[in-house]
C-alpha cells in the first residue's frame, strides 16, 4: 500500500547510512496525518521508530519545523519532561524529500477523542488531568540555558511578535473578511503586557499530544508534537491549554476532542492548578486568553484554507473556520471588548 510523503526503500538507506541498525524488513504504517506533520511507525525485527515529516501540501511559512521538534526533545532529554528518545534528523530531506525526525517509539496509549476517554474511569481523569498540568509546570521550570537551548528562540519581545505572526498568518489563509479579527488584533496590541516570564513552551499542549501509561493513564509516557515549540513566555501555553476546552475546538479538531470534554477540569480550575503548580502568578491573564483565541481561531481558518488547497485530511477539514468567528468574540469577550 502506498503511503503519501514515505519512501520506505530511502528511508532504510537513510536509517543504514546513519549508522542505524536494520534487522529484517522496514515495515511503515501512518500513525497520523493530513492537518498537521505526517506521522508514521516504522519498526523492522527487533526495533521500532517514529517518523515525522511535514505534510505533502498546504505548507506555510515557519510552520512544521521539523529541526524545532528535533532540537528540543534532545534538550528535554533527562529532564523531568518526558520525551522521547531522539535518534537522527534529516534537516536537508535527503531520504523523503523534505526534512524529517526519527526518535524511539513510546509505547502506550494516546487519549484523542471522547471515545477513547470513555476508557477511563472519572478519578483517572483528575488524576491525569493534573498530572498533566504538572509535566507543563514542569516543563516552564526547566533552566533552558543549563540543557543547550538557549539559543532555541527570543523571549524578549516574544509577545509582540506573536501578534505580528499571528496577523501575517491570517493574512496568508483567511478564506473570507471577518472584522473580529482586526478588531480583536487592536485590542491585543492596546493590552499587551509591558513584561513577561521566559520558558520553553510547547505551543500545543494538551491531552492528545501525549502518550500515557498503556495501564496507568495518570503517567505520562511522553509529550509530542513540539513543532511549534520555542522560547517565550509560559502563560500562553497554559492559556492555550484552557482555551482548548471550548466545545467549538471540535470543529478545529474534525472530532469530539478528548480535552473538550465535561468530564475534565473547568478551564478557570486548569489555570489554578497550573499557578499552584508552578508558582506563578497568571498577571494580565485576560489578554493570554484574547492571544490563545486569536490563535485558534486563525489555525482554524488556516485548516479550511488548505483544504481548499486539496490537502483535507476527510475529517471536516473545510468546516474548521466556522470555529474562527466564535474564538474572536470570545478573545474579544475576554478582553471586555463588543464584537465588530
Amino acid at each position: 500500500m502506498s503511503l503519501p510523503g514515505m519512501d520506505i526503500p530511502a528511508l532504510r538507506r537513510y536509517l543504514l547510512d546513519t549508522g542505524i541498525a536494520v534487522s529484517g524488513e522496514l515495515r511503515v504504517e501512518l500513525i497520523s496525518g493530513g492537518r498537521s506533520n505526517l506521522t508514521f511507525k516504522a519498526y523492522d525485527d527487533v526495533s521500532t521508530w517514529v517518523v515525522r515529516r511535514p505534510p505533502t501540501s498546504g505548507l506555510t511559512p515557519s510552520a512544521h519545523d521539523m529541526a524545532r521538534e528535533y532540537t528540543v526533545a534532545r534538550g528535554l532529554q533527562g529532564t523531568p519532561v518526558p520525551v522521547a528518545k531522539t535518534v537522527a534528523f534529516d534537516a536537508d530531506g535527503v531520504a523523503l524529500g523534505a526534512p524529517m525526525t526519527v526518535v524511539e517509539f513510546v509505547d502506550g496509549q494516546v487519549i484523542r477523542d471522547q471515545t477513547d476517554l470513555a476508557s477511563l474511569s472519572d478519578e483517572q481523569v483528575s488524576a491525569t488531568t493534573s498530572t498533566l498540568v504538572g509535566v507543563l509546570a514542569d516543563l516552564h521550570a526547566v533552566d533552558y540555558h543549563a540543557v543547550g537551548l538557549d539559543t532555541f528562540g527570543r523571549p524578549e519581545g516574544f509577545l509582540t511578535r506573536q501578534l505580528k505572526l499571528w496577523a501575517g498568518q491570517w493574512d496568508r489563509v483567511k478564506t473570507r473578511e471577518l472584522p473580529d479579527v482586526t478588531a480583536l488584533h487592536t485590542a491585543l496590541t492596546e493590552a499587551l503586557p509591558q513584561s513577561s516570564d521566559a520558558s520553553i513552551v510547547h505551543g500545543d499542549f494538551r491531552i492528545d499530544n501525549t502518550i500515557l501509561d498503556k495501564t496507568d493513564p495518570t503517567v505520562v509516557r511522553a509529550v509530542v508534537d513540539w513543532e511549534l515549540s520555542t522560547l517565550g513566555d509560559p502563560l500562553t501555553d497554559v492559556a492555550l491549554m484552557c482555551v482548548y476546552r471550548e466545545p467549538i475546538f471540535d470543529l478545529v479538531l474534525g472530532t469530539q476532542a478528548a480535552w473538550t470534554s465535561p468530564r475534565l477540569p473547568s478551564a478557570d480550575t486548569l489555570a489554578q492548578a497550573y499557578a499552584t503548580a508552578s508558582g506563578r502568578d497568571l498577571g494580565a491573564w485576560n489578554f493570554y486568553l484574547g492571544l490563545a483565541n486569536f490563535k485558534l481561531g486563525i489555525i482554524g481558518e488556516g485548516i479550511t484554507h488548505r483544504a481548499l488547497q486539496g490537502s483535507d485530511s476527510g475529517s471536516g477539514a473545510a468546516r474548521a473556520a466556522e470555529a474562527t468567528p466564535e474564538f474572536m468574540a470570545a478573545g474579544l469577550r475576554a478582553l471586555g471588548k463588543a464584537s465588530a
